[in-house]
């Protein structure tokens, strides 16, 4: 079969096992196949780099793979940053040409570029089919697939020793197995000298601006280190309909995957070290309308470092009550809002759980949002700006009227945490909500300052709010959470 050459080879003692090559199926296609000049170009990318050296161990390096002249420089950053010498290199890759559950490896022989040929770990591979089938032996997954060829032949000039390696290519969107896969691998790589390469290009196609804020906004949530957020970000970037855009990051399952990885051995921030599209890259070959966005980074162990998440500046601030006001003129105008892409302020493109809350002369007027992150937190305004106004079963719609006399508060949530019992309630600090089967209720921290008493507040959130008897917050069977607020307001 071409691209794969299977012979038997026979051991000293003549028993014959089954030896696999993946042949370099793209030297000459993605980067070129005359060895000196593959080795110059390799070269000249690591030397020319300059990523910033990052303040810990790197765990893992993000690395995109396309052709050389299109993403080769940029992935020099991640190569720049790496130690010389690995036991063991593990790729988590896309997988372009094939549908698999898990995770689809070579797991005999080895892989050929021009520079050489690079060993399969056959025992690891092994050990982790054993361990999970979630872990399969499938070559011809890698027959067609560059995503692990690509990145070859810069480990081949980048290491000092030989190296072995154990490459996977994915495409599933089963966040739980992709956390498993992660898991799994983190456990079986605990004490080894090895490197975790994470092979997966960015957006495709939307225009040049667009593409960077789709990515630059993928490369916050990776900086949250949390794999579900970064899943849950790629979602809502999807569903905002960008014109071209057909997907957020073709490694997308490699990237979570690898992301829980690196964060159960022990990585504790995400550095950007490298970002280019095929226009930056390519613009004598390349369309500025229709690019491929190329993203370089590492997970490294940094004590020091506390997870992404948005800040709640003066300017954001004062941009989200614009917001807020805006669209809620908008809507008594006839005009419905629409949701966008942030092209300025990447954060506004994360997802957010946000309240609104309307007040007249001091009296509420409407409040909704949502607990949990649905939408990007510029979209989640204006939703919860728009249903405050008019879908407040409580209140007749707003009035052109009103309107000026309105005075809008935006509360961004904290995640919710699930505690054991009302002892861990803080009064004034946490809001609230209450669960027992189809009934919930939420009490924003603010709703202390009307209901100072915990068990009144709680009282009221179980039936004002839950529709549920007065004490079922002492139910064992009711689910307690509380959240923290970041709560501004226009000064009206």
């Amino acid at each position: 079969m071409k691209n794969r050459i299977c012979f038997l080879a026979f051991t000293v003692f003549f028993a014959a096992v089954n030896v696999c090559a993946r042949e370099a199926a793209f030297a000459g296609k993605f980067y070129t196949a005359d060895k000196a000049a593959l080795t110059a170009f390799v070269d000249k990318a690591l030397v020319e780099a300059s990523p910033a050296k990052p303040a810990g161990k790197v765990l893992a390096v993000l690395v995109p793979h396309a052709g050389y002249p299109y993403s080769g420089r940029v992935a020099a950053y991640a190569y720049k940053i790496i130690d010389d010498r690995y036991d063991l290199v593990v790729m988590l890759a896309t997988g372009h040409t094939k549908q698999v559950k898990g995770v689809a490896l070579l797991a005999t022989g080895f892989y050929e570029t021009p520079l050489g040929r690079v060993p399969v770990d056959e025992k690891f591979s092994r050990g982790l089919m054993k361990t999970d089938p979630l872990f399969t032996d499938d070559a011809d997954a890698h027959l067609r697939e560059h995503a692990v060829e690509v990145q070859l032949p810069f480990l081949q000039r980048r290491l000092k020793k030989p190296f072995k390696l154990v490459a996977g290519v994915m495409n599933s969107e089963n966040l739980p197995d992709l956390l498993k896969i992660g898991r799994i691998l983190a456990e079986k790589l605990k004490g080894r000298k090895a490197l975790l390469v994470i092979s997966s290009d960015m957006s495709h196609y939307p225009e040049h601006e667009a593409a960077r804020a789709v990515d630059l906004t993928q490369a916050l949530a990776l900086q949250t280190m949390s794999p579900e957020y970064f899943q849950l970000t790629d979602r809502v970037l999807m569903s905002k309909g960008v014109p071209g855009l057909e997907t957020c990051a073709c490694g997308s399952a490699a990237m979570t995957a690898g992301l829980e990885a690196a964060k159960q051995l022990g990585a504790g921030e995400f550095v950007n070290l490298k970002y280019a599209d095929s226009y930056d890259e390519a613009p004598q070959i390349s369309e500025k309308g229709r690019v491929v966005g190329y993203l370089s980074g590492a997970f490294i162990v940094n004590e020091k470092a506390e997870p992404y998440k948005i800040i709640y500046d003066d300017g954001r601030r004062d941009l989200l009550l614009k917001t807020a006001r805006a669209v809620i003129t908008e809507m008594l105008d006839e005009s419905r809002p629409k949701a966008e892409l942030a092209k300025i302020d990447y954060a506004m493109n994360l997802p957010a759980a946000v309240f609104v809350t309307l007040t007249k002369k001091g009296s509420l007027r409407g409040c909704i949002g949502t607990v949990e992150p649905q939408m990007a937190l510029l979209d989640a305004v204006k939703y919860a700006a728009v249903s405050a106004a008019f879908s407040d079963q409580r209140f007749e719609p707003l009035t052109e009227e009103e309107l000026p006399e309105v005075k809008i508060e935006i509360s961004a949530l904290s995640r919710l945490e699930r505690i054991a019992s009302a002892k861990k309630i803080t009064p004034v600090q946490h809001g609230v909500v209450v669960r027992n089967g189809d009934n919930s209720g939420l009490f924003l921290p603010q709703v202390w300052e009307q209901i100072p008493e915990k068990e009144d507040f709680l009282g009221e959130l179980c039936s004002q709010k839950a529709g549920l008897s007065r004490d079922c917050w002492k139910d064992p069977k009711t689910e307690l959470y509380t959240f923290t607020v970041e709560a501004f307001s226009e000064k009206r």
